[in-house]
């Protein structure tokens, strides 16, 4: 069963382009693509989920790309929306992937931000460890909780960036809005792909990967012109993993630039 995204709106609704998901990684929400979203709804409707376990949306045991992608497509049709245009970075990446795969007529473009439909090796099982070793009860204030993640994590910008998800609760205590406990049993089928069974997505595909990211390598090329024959690849130079986070300007020009419509 399909679950209910809680999702930001940018744009006007009327407007005669097809409307833009833009859908967040691992650890991530919504609130990630806030500035990339303002944006580009110069021109168009951008909608742009919390998935599942993630943000404001609900939790649930099922963590794979079949479910996340389904959520995307009630998310669509709740929204009376036919065919929209999909950019997803990361784990978002393969979950719009998926779509586009599995429901290719849903799709009028896609955009993949700094990930392939292959599977990785283990980066985020001492991160979850990290997160559910932080003693919620004890902590102060956020700066306690930063010092506290420093022992495991030695880059300021990741714990920063897994820190959104610490919020203070009305009881006074502080929380987690991600579900860890379910993000640690399905690392594996994050980190991975589904099998596709001769599926492929025969519309337009960016994939967008940073110089200085290990994600998007030769070694993945295979398969993305296996599943997306007419895929391009486009390298955003000076930027990591978050792509659209390290080059807004580079990356909003490129998406922009690629979409038809």
């Amino acid at each position: 069963m399909p679950l209910r995204l809680h999702h930001r709106h940018y744009g006007e609704p009327g407007s005669r382009a097809l409307p833009l998901l833009l859908i967040h990684g691992l650890f991530g929400s919504a609130a990630n693509w806030h500035g990339i979203a303002r944006r580009l709804a110069h021109d168009r409707r951008v909608l742009v989920p919390d998935l599942r376990n993630h943000g404001r949306s609900p939790w649930d045991a099922r963590m794979d790309y079949q479910a996340m992608a389904a959520d995307l497509a009630a998310f669509v049709d709740g929204e009376g929306i036919a065919r929209a245009h999909l950019v997803g970075h990361s784990m978002g990446g393969k979950a719009a992937m998926w779509l586009a795969l599995s429901a290719p007529e849903r799709v009028g473009s896609l955009v993949v931000a700094d990930i392939a439909p292959v599977t990785y090796a283990s980066r985020h099982g001492a991160l979850v460890s990290a997160l559910a070793a932080l003693p919620l009860a004890q902590l102060t204030d956020r700066r306690d909780a930063d010092a506290r993640l420093a022992q495991t994590i030695q880059s300021a910008a990741v714990r920063g960036y897994l820190l959104q998800n610490l919020v203070h609760e009305r009881a006074g205590g502080w929380g987690w809005r991600v579900n860890l406990a379910v993000l640690a049993r399905s690392l594996d089928q994050i980190l991975g792909f589904p099998a596709a069974g001769g599926l492929q997505f025969p519309g337009p595909v960016l994939f967008l990967y940073g110089s200085r990211s290990d994600y998007v390598s030769g070694a993945g090329l295979p398969r993305i012109r296996a599943l997306f024959p007419l895929a391009r690849l486009r390298t955003i130079a000076n930027a990591g993993h978050w792509v659209y986070a390290d080059q807004p300007d580079d990356f909003i020009a490129a998406v922009s630039g690629f979409l038809r419509d």
